[in-house]
C-alpha cells in the first residue's frame, strides 16, 4: 500500500508541475504559434513544388508545341514544293527517264575501280606532302 501511495503522490506532483510551470496561457499559445507557422511553411513550400513542376510540364508542351509548329511548317512547304512543275519534272526525268524537246540522253559507263582508286590516291598524296601553311599559301596566292 505504501508504494501506491508514492507513486499516486508522484502523479499528483507531475500533473501539479505540469499545470503550474508547461501548461500556461503563455506557453499554449507559443505552441499554437508555433504550429501555424510550421503548417503555413509547409503548405506554402507544398505549394511552390507543385507550382514548379506544373511550370516545367507548361514549358515543355510550349516547346514540343513550338516544335511541331515548325514541323508542319516544314512539311507544308514540302507538299507546295511537290505539286510544283519543277519538282515533277525532275522526278520524270529521275524515275522515267524523260528528256525535253531537243534534248539529248547520255548514258555514262560506270567508273572502273582504277578511275575511282586514282583520284583517292591523288588527294592522299596531296595532302600527306604539303605542310599547312604552303596548302594555305598556295590557297591564298595561287
Amino acid at each position: 500500500m505504501i508504494s501506491m501511495r508514492k507513486i499516486s503522490t508522484k502523479i499528483r506532483q507531475f500533473s501539479y508541475n505540469l499545470k503550474k510551470n508547461y501548461l500556461t496561457r503563455d506557453n499554449i499559445v507559443i505552441a499554437a504559434t508555433i504550429i501555424f507557422i510550421f503548417c503555413f511553411a509547409w503548405s506554402a513550400i507544398t505549394s511552390l513544388t507543385r507550382n514548379w513542376d506544373l511550370q516545367l510540364k507548361l514549358e515543355t508542351k510550349r516547346l514540343e508545341k513550338a516544335r511541331l509548329e515548325v514541323e508542319v511548317a516544314n512539311l507544308q512547304l514540302e507538299q507546295q514544293y511537290y505539286l510544283t512543275a519543277e519538282y515533277q519534272e525532275l522526278t520524270a526525268r529521275a524515275k522515267q527517264g524523260k528528256i525535253l524537246d531537243g534534248e539529248t540522253m547520255v548514258i555514262l559507263p560506270n567508273n572502273s575501280e582504277s578511275a575511282k582508286n586514282k583520284y583517292s590516291e591523288e588527294s592522299s598524296s596531296t595532302q600527306n606532302n604539303e605542310s599547312n601553311f604552303s596548302q594555305w599559301l598556295r590557297f591564298l596566292f595561287g
